[in-house]
């Protein structure tokens, strides 16, 4: 029985971070135990232009607690107004890693997304000669689709067309949550690119709703149902270079989650590497989780691997994570499994 493992230090390739108290208090939680996060610009107002990002970059770095390392990797967030000029500079210069396309209305401060993909496609055709990724929040926002089918539409009505429209744009599929998903990632070359986050590797639908609505199990996308959560571990565990760790974490305080409308995200910085290790246990493929959470993404983002390593040690009696994290925005509530989880990282 393996009781202790060393990895590379992971990354995170899709992390909400907020800003100001709430930033404050949740971004220690990410950096304890990863290097570097590509940072989501959702703020209100969005992070849309390079002047944008350096400032939030920078606040980032000032929230940072002395001692800890992490870089944050920077992203504008695309809008139908986009500068593909100020776009091509923010990337030259380093300080922007990719792109970020919400539809319109898709998720949490998603109104300044996309509605008409004509009006973006020459920033589209820049960002295939240059080689920026694009982050792509796959879900259309027809309210005549299904909830539980907005991904798959999606792939086949918004993502497919920009991919044939546009050759060599390189594409990230965020947090995809379907066997569509999987299989449309499989099917295509180099380009595209998936991160799954923790939480679609651990809970179904049902754990959304059965037994009364679970507040802290609702995101977007929504869980789905068993087979694709399967395809998803599958997908994980597989070794393939083309699925890679995002953990969408995505804070929102207690109030604004557990009321008659509320906010969608499951905040997993705390306890996602814990959490894999029981995952990719389960499955028999622990000696793939270096790749999942460590090696895939900086290749897919050509950028070196961490050398740093972080160690992971599976104890006898269960690991206790703290229920909340407490902000000077407010209370935080830690994704729970749900079942016993006997792995943590080592010096926590």
């Amino acid at each position: 029985m393996v009781t202790e493992l060393a990895l590379r230090r992971p990354d995170d390739w899709h992390l909400h971070l907020r800003d100001g108290a709430m930033l404050e208090g949740i971004l220690p939680e990410s950096a304890r135990h990863f290097a570097r996060a590509i940072i989501m610009p959702n703020l209100v107002p969005p992070v849309v232009t390079g002047a944008d990002a350096a400032a939030y970059r920078d606040r980032i770095l000032a929230a940072l607690p002395d001692g800890m390392s992490f870089e944050p990797l920077m992203t504008l967030y695309l809008t139908e107004g986009t500068d593909a000029a100020d776009l091509r500079a923010a990337a030259r210069s380093g300080l922007i890693k990719a792109v970020k396309l919400y539809p319109a209305g898709a998720t949490t401060n998603s109104h300044s997304g996309v509605r008409d993909f004509d009006k973006v496609r020459g920033v589209l055709e820049v960002m295939a000669e240059i080689g920026l990724p694009l982050c792509v929040h796959g879900e259309v926002t027809d309210p005549a689709v299904d909830i539980f089918d907005r991904e798959a539409v999606f792939i086949d009505r918004v993502l497919d067309p920009i991919r044939r429209a546009t050759p060599g744009l390189r594409v990230v599929m965020e947090h995809i949550t379907t066997a569509q998903g999987v299989d449309y990632v499989r099917a295509a070359g180099q380009d595209l690119a998936a991160t799954i986050t923790t939480h679609h590797l651990i809970i179904n639908r049902n754990h959304l709703l059965v037994g009364g609505i679970r507040p802290h199990y609702y995101c977007l996308p929504v869980a789905k149902r068993e087979e694709h959560r399967l395809a998803l571990r599958a997908a994980a565990t597989s070794g393939d270079a083309r699925f890679f760790l995002g953990t969408d974490s995505a804070p929102h305080v207690d109030p604004l989650k557990e009321c008659a409308c509320g906010c969608a995200g499951c905040f997993t910085a705390t306890n996602t590497m814990a959490l894999l290790a029981h995952v990719f246990e389960q499955d028999g493929a622990l000696d793939r989780l270096e790749a999942f959470a460590s090696l895939n993404g900086p290749a897919y983002y050509r950028l070196p691997a961490n050398s740093d390593m972080l160690r992971l040690v599976k104890r006898e009696t269960p690991t206790r994570f703290p229920d909340k994290i407490h902000t000077g925005a407010g209370p935080v509530t830690v994704f729970d499994p749900g079942f016993e989880v006997f792995w943590d990282v080592a010096g926590d």
